[in-house]
């Protein structure tokens, strides 16, 4: 077996792979192997009785935990393997923490040091205690609009209008032994970056990845980020298509309006806030690119991501619960469904989901295959004729591509390779007689 999660190789010891047992005991435990090359290959280790009798006692007394300790003969020579137990509290080699990642060991420090061990303790990053801010500093307005949509969307009692801020941060669990939690601080307070860097939302119309054209910053709590984020997103960056029914004017817009939203409130309760980065919205002429930043959780593939699910325990739950109390998100992950299925009704491409090293994406893709858009892109009439027709019937051949437009089959070809080529919109499939041509 080669090296991986779980497996470690060593050709000989040295007291530093302690480091490597202290990395598999706060990860998911593993088995370090002593006397074998990378490859997994048994090279005999030296002092073998030595070691077996002094690596126990050096893993108890360095690192405060117990691990198997094994000897293995083979024709090849003896190794040792050390069988380490993922551990429910945190494991430190002399002040340091490791965790293993994949097949290599990291040293936690800073922040990802500080979620460990909150995540150790059972808490989130969300729920820890604030000294020096007060009730008195948060924002009342932000409460009232709390209680509003809270009773509206029927997650919250009518009684909470008439509850004090304080009973219902209490009912909220955003408190802790008289201190306000995070949580508690970017929901409600009016500059939640004076306690948060990057606490707040970039919005910009680009041209081309490099060309930006124009750009805002939506800060404030985060109930106000996301009205706010949504009014520019709605009358400043996406376009509406007029149409009137009878006296009355009829507005639709390029993407769906609480697909948009949904996106908006998981990337907002989901980010991990402590990469004081801030959330930043890309819109280009075919799309909207939203993207936070933040990792996934150990165990959970992109690809599940990219089908739309999400982990069933969000990043910021103290967040995250408030924003389901006031009507904003449905049960944690159900906003996946639930955006793609508007997109589709909209008649509009699924929305893509994806990680990358730096955060979560979602993007809204514009359905490009209309007849403005076709001869924006410099299409002539015969050729946004053509690719309606794919549109509506799934191909076209030459041959059809030559009667609906009357012209020669010489004429037919050259633009059918034209809208494979130049304007990557169709494929070419099939071969000789039988070629034909879907959207790319």
């Amino acid at each position: 077996m080669s090296e991986s999660q779980n497996i470690e190789y060593k050709s000989s010891w040295r007291d530093e792979y302690l480091k490597w047992i202290c990395g598999f005991a706060n990860a998911q435990g593993g088995t370090l192997y002593i006397g074998k090359d990378d490859n997994g290959k048994v090279v005999g280790v030296k002092d073998s009785k030595k070691l077996m009798e002094d690596l126990p006692n050096k893993i108890t007394t360095i690192l405060g935990i117990v691990a198997e300790v094994n000897l293995h003969e083979t024709a090849d020579g003896e190794y040792i393997e050390i069988v380490v137990s993922p551990q429910p509290n945190p494991v430190n080699y002399k002040g340091e923490y490791h965790i293993r990642s994949g097949s290599t060991k990291q040293e936690l420090k800073g922040a990802a040091l500080d979620k460990f061990l909150l995540g150790k303790q059972g808490k989130h990053w969300d729920s820890v205690p604030m000294p020096n801010v007060t009730v008195a500093d948060l924002k009342p307005e932000t409460f009232d609009f709390f209680r509003k949509r809270g009773v509206k969307s029927k997650r919250l009692d009518e009684d909470a209008l008439t509850d004090s801020n304080e009973i219902l941060l209490d009912n909220l669990q955003l408190t802790e032994d008289n201190y306000l939690k995070r949580a508690a601080v970017l929901l409600f307070h009016p500059k939640p970056e004076k306690f948060v860097t990057g606490a707040f939302i970039k919005i910009g119309y680009f041209e081309t990845d490099s060309d930006l054209i124009f750009q805002d910053e939506v800060r404030g709590n985060l109930f106000e980020q996301v009205e706010k984020t949504m009014e520019l997103l709605f009358t400043k960056y996406i376009k509406a298509i007029i149409s009137y029914e009878g006296k009355f004017r009829v507005e639709n817009y390029e993407y769906p309006y609480d697909a948009v939203r949904e996106a908006i409130h998981n990337a907002v309760a989901h980010k991990d806030y402590t990469g004081g980065t801030p959330i930043q919205i890309s819109v280009y002429k075919d799309k909207i690119m939203i993207w936070n930043y933040g990792q996934l959780p150990q165990n959970w593939t992109m690809e599940k991501l990219s089908k739309g699910k999400h982990p069933s325990i969000p990043f910021n739950p103290d967040i995250a619960n408030a924003f389901f109390r006031c009507g904003y998100i449905e049960t944690w992950g159900r906003g996946f469904s639930k955006m793609t299925t508007q997109c589709l009704v909209a008649e509009l491409p699924e929305p893509l989901y994806y990680y990358d090293m730096s955060g979560y994406w979602v993007v809204f893709r514009k359905d490009v295959i209309n007849e403005e858009d076709l001869r924006d892109k410099g299409l002539n009439e015969r050729q946004v004729k053509a690719v309606l027709y794919v549109k509506e019937k799934g191909k076209i051949t030459n041959s059809e591509y030559q009667e609906i437009n009357e012209i020669s089959k010489r004429t037919a070809a050259y633009e059918l390779v034209e809208l494979v080529e130049k304007y990557k919109i169709l494929k070419q499939l099939g071969a000789s007689v039988g070629t034909y041509y879907e959207l790319e």
